[in-house]
């Protein structure tokens, strides 16, 4: 493992360090990660599975839900079985090639939850809003083209940024302090003009992730408006239990993402692996906790959850 600086040569390896300065701990660490990805894993498989055989979940939100569940299991296998072979086998070995596969699937997975969840707003919005037209809007062509919509923003928006990561020379070192590759830390221990690598993923960022949060913000504002508008205590209670699951994931989702990002910018008195295990409790909540949300909060996927447990017993 090369660590110098040697002009004209790049690296093409590179050294996962997993949390620096807790290397000691790793073994500790991991359980935690261990137990959040095999239930992440299990509840996620079991909600996919549910939703698809039973055909009086077929409904927008669920096949939305769907969705999500396929999302998180993508984006917790993309990150977290590295993590936990640095963790017990300090494998932090990691060839440029598959860094860069990592952050791909990393990062549009990300945005794909963001897009996923902003049409689980709206999906809640035409519930409340339009209930009487609610199946003849949200119909399952328009539901595969929404998902569609949703794959090529994400994979779209992401692609640039692998021949961003191609064109740098690495020559500086070939350390990452972190347990998975991320854009700008590898664009950091390059060695030529990282601006445009800088701009695109702010880019990127504002585009995707920010617009989706304040168009779900607006259409949170448009069903409250709603809500307060209906004439009895019970339907206006009615209408915002249907919003609790998605306003709960919501939370999880965005919040420690927001927190993590907030720490980066202003918190330079922070300690760095406080920002590193920041940033995997990011990803590592939302995968494992949505299924739990959903299978607590909505008696349909309750019940179907209890049956095929009872069955299976």
């Amino acid at each position: 493992m090369s660590t110098s600086n040697h002009t004209g040569v790049s690296h093409t390896v590179f050294h996962l360090l997993g949390i620096p300065g807790l290397e000691d701990l790793h073994v500790y660490i991991s359980i935690p990660f261990f137990i959040s990805y095999i239930i992440s894993l299990l509840g996620n498989s079991l909600l996919i599975f549910i939703i698809l055989t039973k055909q009086s979940l077929h409904g927008p939100m669920y096949l939305f839900l769907c969705m999500l569940a396929g999302a998180d299991i993508v984006l917790s296998t993309s990150t977290i079985p590295q993590m936990l072979a640095i963790f017990w086998f300090n494998a932090g070995e990691i060839s440029l090639d598959r860094c860069i596969t990592q952050l791909f699937f990393n990062y549009s997975t990300f945005i794909s939850e963001s897009g996923i969840l902003l049409v689980m707003a709206f999906d809640r919005y035409i519930a409340i809003c339009y209930p009487l037209r609610y199946t003849s809007i949200l119909t399952n062509s328009l539901i595969g083209k929404i998902g569609a919509t949703i794959s090529v923003r994400s994979y779209g928006t992401v692609v640039p940024i692998i021949f961003l990561v191609k064109r740098l020379t690495f020559c500086k070192n070939n350390i990452l302090p972190n347990t998975g590759c991320k854009h700008i830390i590898l664009a950091r221990i390059s060695c030529d003009d990282i601006r445009i690598n800088i701009w695109y993923g702010f880019f990127v960022l504002m585009s995707t992730v920010v617009l989706d949060i304040v168009l779900i913000f607006i259409s949170y504002v448009l069903i409250l408006h709603a809500v307060f508008r209906m004439p009895s205590q019970d339907a206006r209670q009615k209408a915002l239990n249907t919003c609790g699951s998605h306003v709960c994931v919501i939370v999880l989702f965005y919040g420690p993402g927001i927190f993590t990002t907030l720490t980066q910018r202003f918190g330079h008195h922070i300690v760095p692996y406080i920002h590193v295990l920041l940033a995997n409790v990011s990803i590592l909540i939302p995968p494992m906790a949505n299924p739990i949300i959903y299978g607590v909060k909505t008696k349909q996927i309750r019940n179907e959850v209890a049956h095929v447990l009872c069955r299976s017993t």
